[in-house]
């Protein structure tokens, strides 16, 4: 059975959240939100470390009011850097060599269904690497600089990354010691594997997959956890789209 690390980054600064707490730790449904995405890998048999990336100025809080959870699940802490992209980088130093793959999963996406991690490990373990995503359903505009609609951009071929993010050690560490390679401004993993030529596998993900950015989403989230909603998606899309039991 492949083994799998999994790397939880919390160490932004939640600027877009409006509230002093920062979104990680702010309380879902009795439990923080952090733990909430935690929990999705705790109990997995194929997952042998879990690494929790916080920012050094949240050390002491973390460290004070989850101790006994931070045990329980034997969750590393690891200090961050000042972008995402070198938090994961510190923390990928720290993974055990014994991990096989990493995944990298948002800290603020507490929903994730355990059959979707299911079929993204398996895909990884399969192909390399993969991640979840979504479609994109609206209609896009690109706008100006006067925020009049320039241009309306089209969907096809288009998808909404989500987490986790799963790829080979090797892999990760490859790209991440060669993300001077990559252009633009670098917001997720996979964009670092596409970087160095390491192909990507897509596998569905959901809309109730949500990643807590305001407190709207909070307040989605909390909805879908309470009850339980599982939304299937069309088999057709990705061989690892489905479960094919149902």
């Amino acid at each position: 059975m492949a083994k799998f690390a999994v790397i939880l980054p919390a160490a932004g600064r939640s600027s877009r959240f409006g509230e002093k707490e920062k979104k990680p730790f702010v309380a879902l449904d009795g439990r923080a939100v952090w733990q909430r995405s935690a929990e999705l890998f705790a109990n997995r048999d194929d997952v042998i470390q879990t690494i929790l990336i916080i920012a050094a100025e949240d050390r002491e809080m973390v460290e004070t009011r989850y101790r006994a959870n931070l045990m329980f699940m034997g969750i590393k802490l690891v200090e961050g850097g000042a972008e995402r992209f070198e938090s994961v980088a510190k923390a990928i130093e720290t993974v055990s060599p014994d991990a096989d793959f990493i995944a990298v999963h948002d800290s603020v996406r507490p929903c994730t269904q355990t059959e979707q991690i299911d079929r993204v490990f398996q895909a990884a373990a399969q192909f390399g690497a993969a991640m979840l995503a979504v479609p994109v359903a609206d209609t896009l505009k690109r706008i100006g600089e006067d925020q009049k609609v320039a241009q309306t951009v089209s969907r096809k071929g288009l998808w909404q990354a989500q987490t986790p993010q799963v790829a080979r050690a090797d892999w990760l560490r490859e790209a991440y010691a060669r993300r001077s390679e990559a252009q633009g401004e670098i917001t997720d993993d996979a964009q670092l594997l596409e970087a160095i030529g390491k192909p990507v596998v897509l596998v569905n993900g959901s809309s109730t997959n949500l990643k807590i950015t305001t407190k709207e989403d909070l307040i989605m989230a909390e909805a879908v956890l309470k009850s339980k909603l599982h939304v299937k998606t069309p088999r057709q899309i990705h061989p690892f789209a489905e479960d094919q039991s149902w």
